[in-house]
Formats: C-alpha cells, structure tokens, sequence
C-alpha cells in the first residue's frame, strides 16, 4: 500500500529542505599557514589549496603536468619558446572571460616578483589570439612544471591596482572569494559558473591555526571538519574518536638540517657528512613520528624517481665514522666529553619552529644524539621565518625544517631555487648557505634544456649523488602529511603535492 499524496508531498519537502541544508552547510578547515595577503607572490598556496585560483598548468594523480586553464602546450622546435592553448570555456568570478591577454598580465606580475619563475629564462610573455607564447633566452624544458605553481596563480585584471599591487582575489577556480581576513582566515562560497564540474559543497573557510596542540582539540571538539599536519601524540589521541576518520600520506617533502656551510665548524663537507652519521634516522621516524618507513638518509623519496638513489637508513648511523672525520678536522674531546678545537667547544645553535608541530621534537631528538658525538647543540624554537632571515643575515648555523621538493611536477624548479645554477650565488633561503659547486650547477643547467628522458634521469641521479656527498643540507625524514577528517564527509583524499585540498571533490553524506 502507497503513502497518500499528501504524506509523499510531505516526504518530498522535507528532504529537499534537508538536502538545501547539507548543501549550504560551510565546510571549515584549519591547517598552520598564515595568510600574508591577497598576492598569489605570498599566499598563493592558500588559494591554490582552497580552489579559488588556478594555473595553466595543473597536475594529474600520479603528479605529472596536466590541463589546467591551458588545454595543451607545445614547445618550439628551436627550444626557445612554448605555446599554451587556452580552454575557451573559463571565466573570472567577475564574470570576465579568461583571455591570453589576461593571462599574460597576470603573468607579468609574477614574473615581476620573487617566486619560481625566477629559474626559467623568459624573456617575453605575449598573447596570440587564445594561445599564451613565452619567449626564452635558452631552452626550458621544466617550464610546463613551473607553471603549476602557487605563485602563478592566474588573477582577474581587475584583481590588480594601478600600482600592479594585488587588491582583490580574483580568479577562476569553483570557488570564490566572499571575505579575506589576513593573517588567519579566508571564506569562499561556490562559483556557480565554473567552467568545469560544480563542486557539491557551497561554502568553505580556512583558518590559520599555528599550535598543533589548539588544532587538536578543534578536530576533537568538531568546532574543525578538516584539520591538516598533527602531531603523533595528537593523532594517537584523535584516533579512538569514531565521529573522526584520519588519513596520512606520504609527500616528496622531507625534514632537513640547512647547514652554514660557510660556518668555520661546518665549511668541511666531513663535518656535515659525521653529522649526518651521528643521526639515528631510524629512532626518529619510529619513536617520535610513528611512521618507520619515513626514515631518510637521502634527500630525495621514491615518489621522484631517478631523484631518488635507494640508500638504506637502517644502517645510515655509524657514531665511529663520525668521530673519525671529527678527528681528521682536529676535534677531540674535553673532560666533559664535548668536542674542542684550538679551546673552542663545538657549540652549534639550531633553529627551528612549531608551525609543524614534529620540528621541535626531532630537534630535541638530534640535541640528545649529537651530544653522544660530542656536539653541544642549542635548540631555538621560535618563528619560520627565522630561518629565511638568518640565511640573509648571516647568523643562522642550523636550520630544521620542512622542503618540499614537490612543489611543481618536476623537482628541478625547487633545486634551482635552493642550489642555483650560478656557482657564486649563495643559494637560496630554503637551500644552500655558503656553499656552492661548479660541477652541479653544470648538470642543473644541462637539466634546463636537455629533452631525453634517459639523460634527464641520469643527470638527476648525479645531482641527487653529489647533494648526498657533500650535504648543504643533511636529510632526516621523509614527511607524512595528516589530516583529521570529519566522518560525515566524504571523498577526502589527501594532495601529495599540496596543491589542492580537493574540496570541490568533497560531499556531506545523507
């Protein structure tokens, strides 16, 4: 027997006024990173992850470059140029069409600011009818990949000012801009005219949360849907909530000592290769970040191919060796077992910060490993920023912290940033500091151009070798990104390379 009309009518109500509930239902997400700002230049990876702008180039699952607001890309014969077909569907939230012309002045801001197109040789960026022409001093082979960064977000002309400054974020992803609040919070609602498919959830909100501890208890408390990079203490915690589903990944980032290698201390490649050795890489990924497989004794995972060489950690430390290239650089140990030199102990202050919450406790892990070696390790635990400055200042000794040799599909952007491809140039904030090698800026600048598969693989190899060999910056642990997710969603999965939070594949379940 049928319900009566007016029960199924009824019926029919009450699920449509549910169904507009879940519908408009915000989404809120918190995550450690501060927005600085409206330019893409600074916050880029913000809008980026919350979908409210877009590159011309995008990334596919398995982080090789795919369609974004280009359609397809092609590069001269000569080498010296790339052509990008733009899609003829894609509008700006001010209802404006995304044109070549558009494209090529937002472009031209980025290129005018510091960011990853620093490293391609562009010498124009023109518009030719809906094909975008980048003109270059010498071939680029990498440039598809740079183009999917952060800091090449494509805006609206009317997002900019008169001065080029960015006043208004105004871009073409499926979700817009309703308020902006720097440094900690962002809303956007759905962009119904989207040029490809409408995102089910309608409204959105990202919160800047730097202590892992407040993050917690927000996923905990529910006052969070998506709360991203725990802790271990905090996810074992977390884990016996049922409303709560945790995900955890592995990315191409990885925890990393930048040494100042100009640092009388640290200028021989034995001092920074012994501390190396002293670091039990093993302990580090099990004991404190419950994840053994994250142990790293190179540089570079196996998610990056040929960048990776397949060294074992497992029997990476050898405190023997160690104190043996110590001794050849003349260190011996005091009455109190600390290593001097000439009546210098060997004291080293390392900077670090909490904004990933795993920093301070491997940094106290490594003050405790090195003191075995001889090394009297201070640990400074205060704002990311510190490390950029003190690289620029001169002051900073060591730095731990997070580099993410993910950023675009093909690590060689990141590299160049951090390693340069000039042997004087002192190396980026994030990489290199006081140390610089011909021969490697060689092969990063063959990388530029060369086209062969099999001989970019094997001059990655040489660079991913010589980096491992002399050791600017010493690897600790590959890093697993986390995520505590409200159970009522689903479709989450989580970025490898960071570039998306994915919430346009996201829904309430009924």
């Amino acid at each position: 027997m049928f319900p009566p009309r007016p029960l199924l009518a009824g019926l029919a109500l009450a699920l449509s006024s549910t169904a507009a509930l879940a519908d408009a239902r915000s989404l809120d997400i918190v995550a450690p990173w501060e927005i600085t700002g409206a330019d893409p230049a600074t916050s880029g990876y913000v809008f980026g992850r919350m979908r409210v702008a877009e590159t011309l180039v995008d990334t596919d699952a398995d982080g090789r470059p795919a369609p974004g607001l280009a359609t397809a890309w092609h590069q001269a014969d000569d080498g010296l140029g790339w052509r990008f077909t733009l899609r003829d569907d894609a509008r700006f939230h001010d209802g404006s069409p995304v044109t070549a012309e558009a494209v090529v002045s937002s472009l031209e801001h980025a290129l005018a600011k510091p960011g990853i197109l620093d490293s391609a040789p562009i010498t124009a960026i023109e518009a030719d009818g809906n094909e975008v022409v980048i003109s270059l001093a010498q071939a680029f082979a990498p440039l598809p990949a740079l183009l999917a960064h952060s800091t090449t977000l494509i805006l609206a002309p009317a997002a900019y000012g008169d001065d080029g400054q960015v006043t208004a974020v105004i871009a073409s992803g499926p979700y817009r801009v309703e308020s902006l609040t720097p440094p900690q919070r962002l809303t956007v609602s759905r962009f119904d005219d989207y040029w490809g498919e409408a995102p089910e959830i309608e409204q959105a909100s990202y919160l800047a949360v730097g202590r892992g501890e407040t993050r917690a208890l927000m996923a905990e408390s529910g006052d969070a849907d998506i709360v991203f990079t725990l802790d271990p203490a905090s996810l074992a915690r977390l884990s016996r909530h049922d409303r709560l589903d945790l995900h955890a990944e592995p990315l191409p980032r990885t925890i990393v000592l930048k040494t100042n290698a100009g640092h009388p201390f640290l200028d021989d490649d034995r001092a920074r290769r012994a501390l190396g050795l002293a670091i039990d890489r093993t302990g580090i990924a099990s004991g404190l970040l419950r994840h053994p497989e994250a142990a790293a004794v190179e540089l570079f995972p196996e998610s990056l191919g040929p960048w990776h060489l397949g060294l074992e950690a497992d029997a990476a430390r050898d405190l023997d060796q160690a104190r043996g290239l110590l001794a050849e650089l003349g260190w011996e140990a005091n009455d109190n077992g600390i290593l001097e030199r000439d009546g210098e102990p060997f004291r080293l202050t390392l900077r670090t910060f909490s904004d990933r919450p795993e920093l301070p406790l491997v940094a106290t892990a490594l003050q405790d490993q090195w003191r075995e070696l001889g090394v009297d390790l201070e640990v400074a635990v205060g704002n990311a920023s510190e490390i950029p400055s003190g690289h620029r200042d001169g002051s900073l000794e060591l730095g731990l912290m997070a580099r993410n040799y993910g950023l675009v599909p093909d690590p060689l952007g990141t590299l160049l940033d951090d390693f340069g491809s000039d042997p004087d140039a002192m190396g980026g904030d994030w990489g290199a500091m006081g140390w610089s090698d011909a021969e490697l800026a060689d092969w990063l600048d063959s990388l530029r151009h060369e086209a062969d598969p099999d001989a970019r693989s094997e001059l990655a190899t040489r660079v991913a070798r010589r980096l491992h060999e002399a050791m600017p910056v010493i690897p600790v642990a590959w890093y697993q990104q986390t995520a505590a997710v409200n159970g009522e969603l689903e479709g989450f999965s989580i970025d490898a390379l960071e570039r998306s939070y994915r919430i346009d594949e996201l829904r309430w379940s009924e």
